[in-house]
């Protein structure tokens, strides 16, 4: 496979990954009361890349922390108040880049995080 290279002019058929975007709002639950909750908002098609992973130990469990970037068709209001949900896991958006600013794509940069108790 061919490393990423971003071109204005994105080819369709690299974006397969189809993703859901989460934005944290307030809710009401069925006391009356609200709540901060993740509701899902659009879906989109998405070329991934892993950029980078690291293990570290923390209050004795194993953590793993992998950054990941998403590219997708540009479209306003994604920012990094989102999460992005991909195969039953979550990323947390950390930066999301108009690319050359030509509003052609975005490219969200997004770190996943796991525990292990090993």
């Amino acid at each position: 496979m061919q490393p990423f290279k971003y071109t204005p002019n994105l080819n369709s058929g690299q974006l397969r990954h189809k993703i859901r975007f989460q934005k944290l709002e307030g809710v009401e639950d069925e006391l009356g009361q609200y709540r901060e909750s993740w509701v899902d908002g659009e879906s989109a098609w998405c070329m991934i890349k892993t950029m980078q992973g690291r293990e570290y130990f923390a209050a004795a469990a194993s953590q793993s922390e992998n950054t990941y970037r998403f590219v997708i068709r540009y479209r306003p209001g994604i920012d990094s108040s989102m999460r992005v949900i991909y195969n039953g896991r979550t990323f947390n958006i950390e930066s999301a880049i108009n690319d050359d600013e030509m509003n052609k794509t975005l490219t969200l940069i997004a770190k996943e995080k796991g525990v292990s108790n090993d």
